[in-house]
């Protein structure tokens, strides 16, 4: 089982920025970014390949998310500028084998972190 340790959540003003991490104690092909507002199924928001280096970010925040990584520490991060009020959420990261965008196809997660942006 992959553990993952999600950090760097919080209080942020609109038109601010977040840097999310993930640290997994295994890497697998795929850590992807999920999140979850209240009321609201979860989300896919973004995903990286480590065998290809290859980033893919959902619609809702296409142009303002960037993904990079730490090999040495086995580490995600998720990068999220000109934050919005409705990318509110709590956000989890995820470790699968295969690229999807659905939460079903991964079944490692970390505890979630939440975001909270201001107008």
């Amino acid at each position: 089982q992959v553990q993952l340790v999600e950090s760097g959540g919080g209080l942020v003003q609109a038109g601010g920025s977040l840097r999310l991490s993930c640290a997994a104690s295994i890497r697998t092909f795929i850590m992807a970014w999920f999140r979850q507002a209240p009321g609201k199924e979860r989300e896919f928001v973004a995903s990286f390949d480590w065998n290809t280096d290859s980033t893919y970010c959902a619609s809702s925040v296409k142009g303002r998310c960037t993904i990079s990584k730490d090999n040495s520490k086995d580490t995600v991060y998720l990068q999220i500028n000109s934050l919005e009020p409705e990318d509110t959420a709590v956000y989890y990261c995820a470790a699968g084998w295969r690229t999807s965008t659905f939460a079903r196809d991964f079944r490692s997660w970390g505890q979630g972190i939440q975001v909270t942006v201001s107008s």
